[in-house]
């Protein structure tokens, strides 16, 4: 089993690659989807009030849209949020890759992991794969989902360069172009893989 971690900038694509993978057969982890629900659990809501002050809970609910909001103009409160919620997202991670582990696993597993290289994280993967466009481009797809420009902005100057994930990573993709385009290396970073993980497993 190869566990590739997949990251990218904001607006470039990294969760529709990660789609991508599934449709060959890989399982896909999505990290915001495990931040989601520990938004959700007690000791990470008293964790995170403790932090930002109760006026970001209402009824029992975490106002996501006011930390969001909160957060990305404030590096100091992002850290913070990031301390309590990372360690428990890749411990959320473990815990599902050590249960594909005893079962007739898949040959790849995709994480999607936003922050992979800003938080040191590149080890805990057998490879990484950046997925990247220019600028002009995420914030125009950002733009056409309903963010406002300078939200996209302040959250593309809380990531490492796009241009350091590209060089820090095994592999990349270019995600300028069509979808068929990127399906295509996909298609073939999916068949290196597999092929990578075959001949390991003959060893």
């Amino acid at each position: 089993m190869i566990v590739l971690g997949i990251t990218g900038n904001i607006g470039m694509g990294k969760s529709t690659v990660a789609r991508m993978f599934e449709e060959l057969g890989a399982v896909r982890i999505d990290a915001d989807k495990i931040v989601s629900g520990l938004l959700a659990a007690p000791e990470v809501i008293r964790d995170v009030c403790d932090l930002f002050g109760d006026h970001v809970l209402h009824e029992g609910v975490l106002d996501r849209k006011l930390l969001a909001h909160t957060v990305f103009s404030n590096s100091r409160l992002r850290l913070g949020l990031e301390n309590i919620l990372h360690p428990r997202v890749f411990q959320a991670v473990d815990a599902q890759i050590e249960e594909l582990a005893k079962t007739p696993a898949p040959l790849v597993v995709a994480v999607e992991a936003p922050v992979l290289f800003e938080r040191a994280y590149q080890n805990r993967f057998d490879s990484v794969l950046t997925v990247f466009t220019s600028e002009e481009t995420a914030f125009r797809r950002l733009q056409e989902k309903g963010m406002a420009l300078d939200d996209a902005r302040k959250r593309m100057e809380s990531q490492f360069p796009i241009t350091m994930k590209r060089e820090k990573a095994d592999m990349t993709i270019d995600n300028n172009g069509t979808l068929g385009e990127t399906r295509e290396q996909v298609r073939r970073i999916y068949e290196l893989l597999m092929l990578l993980e075959k001949q390991h497993g003959c060893n």
